[in-house]
């Protein structure tokens, strides 16, 4: 698939709206950042911008996207919005946002069909572009938003908020989960002896997402997951069912974060999930201590 529609240049329509885009030549020449991991893509959009009268700075990748926007001034980002490096077009849309609040912000993607994606990235940026994109259309659209500006801030909010607002919607998901696993019901209990632990473990996420740890510290113990471990021993869960069930939840709230992507905050994500994986993973692993600390105890065996 082509990744430029070409102009057509024996059609006058095209060739007049092509010279009428570009900035006429008294006024000053808004300068865009263009930001994409393809070389021969990003070189033949800047020269096309170029020859549209556009000042181009040029980025490969989203660090190098980074250290202009914080040393230079911008009014308007082309970016790509998948790259294969860490990060992507997303983050560098928040850096743009904040450092240059009037600039506009224009993502471009080779995939049409985002439904709820597209949906929520449009609540971060002014405009998405799909590719293989027409030349006439993509100049016209820059100078279109250049004119009406940088579209107002949709709300967001942080992902401790979202997920202390749809706890008890993400543990009914969970139960819905579980109790379709076959394994796992063959312990019978109520709905509510078998989530009695998330609500506290919510609290711990929560807490977690609003005081983050700095990368690589180990996560606070919890008196609740030992006590959650000692329990699921005395209620004849084995160790799979637990890890099962752990899975289970994490599935659960990033089906929640998913329902909710259009609330979210785009550059605290990356980091929240990592912080929500690591808080429940931890828990596991502090009740699975004391599960195992337990069956040394009753000298019942630690059943896979």
């Amino acid at each position: 698939m082509p990744i430029v529609e070409p102009e057509t240049t024996s059609n006058p329509e095209a060739s007049a709206l092509a010279a009428a885009t570009g900035p006429s030549a008294s006024a000053p020449m808004p300068k865009i950042l263009l930001v994409d991991d393809d070389d021969s893509f990003r070189e033949l959009i800047a020269q096309v911008l170029r020859v549209k009268g556009f000042t181009v700075v040029e980025a490969a990748n989203v660090p190098g996207a980074l250290k202009l926007i914080g040393s230079e001034s911008f009014d308007a980002l082309l970016s790509d919005l998948h790259m294969p490096r860490p990060g992507d077009g997303l983050t560098v849309v928040s850096a743009m946002r904040h450092s240059h609040p009037q600039a506009i912000t224009i993502l471009m993607s080779a995939f049409p069909e985002m439904t709820e994606a597209a949906q929520a990235i449009l609540r971060q940026t002014d405009e998405v572009l799909v590719k293989p994109l027409k030349i006439d259309a993509m100049v016209a659209t820059i100078i279109e938003r250049l004119n009406l500006g940088v579209a107002p801030p949709h709300p967001v909010e942080s992902l401790a908020s979202i997920l202390e607002q749809e706890s008890q919607a993400t543990i009914d998901d969970w139960l819905q989960r579980v109790e379709a696993e076959p394994q796992i019901i063959t312990v019978a209990m109520t709905p509510r002896q078998r989530s009695a632990h998330l609500p506290q473990m919510f609290r711990d996420l929560v807490s977690r997402l609003r005081h983050p740890l700095p990368l690589g510290t180990r996560a606070l113990v919890s008196p609740e997951a030992a006590t959650h471990g000692l329990q699921r021993r005395e209620q004849g869960y084995t160790a799979a069912m637990m890890v099962e069930e752990s899975r289970m939840l994490q599935v659960s709230i990033f089906q929640t974060l998913e329902n909710n992507l259009h609330r979210i905050d785009f550059s605290l994500l990356l980091v929240g999930v990592m912080a929500i994986a690591d808080e429940v993973d931890s828990q596991l692993a502090q009740a699975m201590t004391c599960y195992v600390a337990e069956s040394k105890v009753d000298r019942k065996p630690v059943a896979a």
